[in-house]
């Protein structure tokens, strides 16, 4: 009878935690977009734009590390822009979701993680409906696989581990510390310059490769275009490797965040 009640309990606070979600998400987007003529796809036109300059500016020097191709090194260009986008957006906008819902926490009794997740869920529809479909597309027609374009979602799960794990950080932090966007503007600026996005890893110096292994995103990067441009089978090891740092960065994040949680009210 107990354990009955339990799971009862639990599923109720599942469920409302779902619902919860659920509107969060729906009120960002229709708060995003409103009176907006793309919507949605306002997400894709800013890889697509600055994949051209890219191309533009370093697409003849770097083409030679993907098969003297210019096409090949446009797809790889927009694979790291479209991660480094998703990452950068999620983030930031989580960073600031639990100070800027702190009046409503305030009245109402809700769970804390669920304004960070809300960012996060947010760009992943917008993944979803945007770059995604371009990804498998790019995918199936270089490798003529469905399984390539079904290994796609195994780095996206990565990147959106990866993505609510410093979430979940950032936005416990910016409770204690005011002045966190500032730097994490600039931490952000160093990932994005650190991550092989408009060059090919193979140019990095042997000895700042070590420092650069240390960029959650290089091994999402580096799985995603495997799968995309390479023609060959998934490859594991870079999956497992983009996943293993997901679900590290993710249980640092929830980790810290549940510790400091029980502060927030308090600064709110």
């Amino acid at each position: 009878m107990t354990i009955s009640i339990k799971d009862n309990l639990t599923w109720l606070q599942v469920q409302r935690y779902w619902e919860l979600l659920h509107v969060l998400v729906v009120r960002t987007l229709k708060v995003r977009y409103r009176g907006s003529f793309l919507g949605v796809y306002w997400s894709l036109l800013n890889p697509l734009i600055m994949t051209g300059l890219y191309t533009a500016i370093f697409g003849a020097t770097f083409s030679s590390y993907y098969g003297h191709s210019i096409l090949n090194y446009v797809l790889a260009a927009f694979t790291g822009l479209v991660v480094i986008n998703f990452f950068s957006a999620s983030t930031s906008q989580a960073l600031m979701s639990v100070v800027g819902n702190g009046a409503l926490l305030n009245k109402i009794c809700l769970p804390v993680s669920v304004f960070p997740v809300a960012m996060v869920a947010a760009n992943i529809f917008q993944f979803s409906v945007g770059a995604f479909p371009l990804l498998a597309l790019m995918t199936l027609v270089n490798s003529k696989s469905p399984v390539n374009v079904l290994a796609l979602l195994f780095p996206f799960l990565a990147l959106i581990l990866v993505s609510t794990g410093i979430g979940f950080l950032v936005s416990a932090l910016y409770v204690f510390f005011r002045d966190l966007p500032y730097f994490y503007e600039l931490l952000v600026f160093v990932i994005w310059i650190s991550s092989p996005i408009f060059y090919p890893a193979a140019i990095v110096p042997k000895q700042v490769k070590p420092f650069l292994s240390l960029n959650p995103l290089s091994p999402i990067i580096e799985s995603l275009r495997q799968i995309t441009l390479s023609g060959a089978p998934p490859d594991l090891g870079l999956i497992w490797g983009a996943l293993l740092s997901g679900i590290i960065i993710l249980s640092l994040g929830w980790t810290c965040f549940h510790l400091w949680r029980h502060q927030f009210m308090d600064l709110l």
